[in-house]
């Protein structure tokens, strides 16, 4: 592997782990963010809505970018539009005020919606030219990046750090890592007229839905990628209200949940070769439905929390490996990627924010039998990649 490809692959990791930093900062201090806009259940729903606007806004808009601008400007924007998120999140909070917080998540889903499905274009393209699987890699440095912001979290909530602090820290952090390794990305990834960028993206969308398989890719994200984001958006809360837990356990099992995330991504590339995908994303929606249902349906919160452990090693496979399936599922793998990916950023971003509406009613963890049912589903639908072409 030359040093160019190397480069690359390392910006790649690094954009990932500056996303689960970042995400992690809001996860973290969700109990302390509502507490400061005095926000009920539903209406935290309505401020992560803001999350779900702006993921549709840049995930749609990312084709058209990608042909225009290429994946570094496409990533370059989203990036720098976290940045700005975070310190929009932190005036709403220093405000009290919900509806700035909210245009902050919407900030934050716009940049990362656009920079996201760039990156896992740029993934998959680095996948075919190493030969070897990748993109499980970079969403396992998304998971340690959620880590680390975990832990950093866990510690500012034991210490009752500044919820502001802590926000505008992480975006200088996001700063320095957009300046290094801005440069690694290949200005012209994706771009329309570009060798290897032939096929225009309607007539390849069209071919690609054409392939019944890569709807059942898309369930198999969908289900996945919800019991990701679920716990990204309101595991420390579930913990805290359903179980009785202080902020700072709460942000503890959150650690506990991106730790096992972490954990299955970058031991995946093993099973994956030895197993081959269909047997790896069936076992890890298995493995997930397992660690939901035992939260759902445990009253103890001790077996709660340690069932967090299952729900993040069964969702951490899930939505890299499908990825990876739908750009070898025929050709043109960068149309195909995108709009698999698609159906896995609606479900990051559109459902957290449903889950609130349905808790708000029903409690969250009756919610999250939506979650359940949904990774159920994608079990199922893994018997679908098991037959030949």
């Amino acid at each position: 592997m030359d040093i160019a490809v190397k480069r690359r692959r390392l910006a790649l990791c690094a954009f990932f782990l500056l996303f689960g930093i970042s995400i992690a900062a809001w996860v973290t201090r969700t109990p302390a963010i509502r507490d400061a806009i005095g926000a009920s259940i539903a209406e935290m729903g309505m401020v992560l809505f803001g999350l779900s606007v702006g993921s549709m806004v840049g995930i749609l808009s990312s084709g058209w970018l990608l042909r225009r601008l290429g994946a570094r400007r496409t990533t370059q924007i989203g990036l720098w539009l976290v940045v700005l998120s975070l310190a929009t999140m932190s005036v709403g909070v220093a405000l009290g005020q919900a509806p700035v917080v909210a245009f902050g998540l919407f900030l934050f889903g716009l940049g990362g919606g656009g920079a996201e499905i760039a990156l896992n274009i740029e993934g998959a393209e680095v996948e075919a030219i190493a030969k070897r699987p990748l993109i499980h890699a970079l969403h396992g440095f998304f998971s340690l990046g959620t880590v680390v912001g975990g832990a950093v979290g866990l510690f500012f909530n034991a210490l009752h750090f500044s919820v502001i602090g802590h926000l505008l820290i992480i975006a200088a952090i996001d700063i320095a890592i957009i300046v290094t390794l801005i440069r690694y990305i290949p200005a012209d990834t994706g771009r329309a007229g570009i060798p290897g960028s032939d096929t225009p993206a309607a007539d390849g969308a069209a071919s690609a839905w054409k392939d019944p398989r890569l709807y059942f890719i898309g369930l198999i994200v969908l289900g996945m990628a919800l019991a990701e984001g679920a716990a990204n958006d309101w595991l420390p809360i579930l913990m805290v209200d359903e179980f009785g837990f202080d902020a700072a356990s709460g942000s503890l099992v959150f650690l506990v949940f991106a730790t096992a995330m972490t954990i299955g991504r970058f031991s995946g590339g093993y099973f994956i070769v030895r197993y081959g995908r269909a047997a790896v994303l069936c076992g890890s929606a298995v493995i997930g439905a397992i660690g939901l249902a035992t939260v759902i349906f445990s009253h103890n919160p001790i077996l709660a929390g340690a069932a967090v452990l299952l729900w993040g090693i069964g969702a951490s496979l899930g939505f890299p490996v499908a990825l990876s399936a739908a750009g070898d599922s025929g050709p043109n793998p960068a149309e195909r990627v995108r709009l698999v990916a698609i159906c896995g950023y609606v479900a990051f971003l559109v459902g957290p924010p449903m889950l609130g509406f349905v808790g708000e009613t029903y409690g969250l963890r009756g919610a999250m039998l939506i979650v359940l049912i949904l990774v159920v589903t994608a079990a199922i639908s893994t018997l679908a990649l098991r037959r030949p072409r």
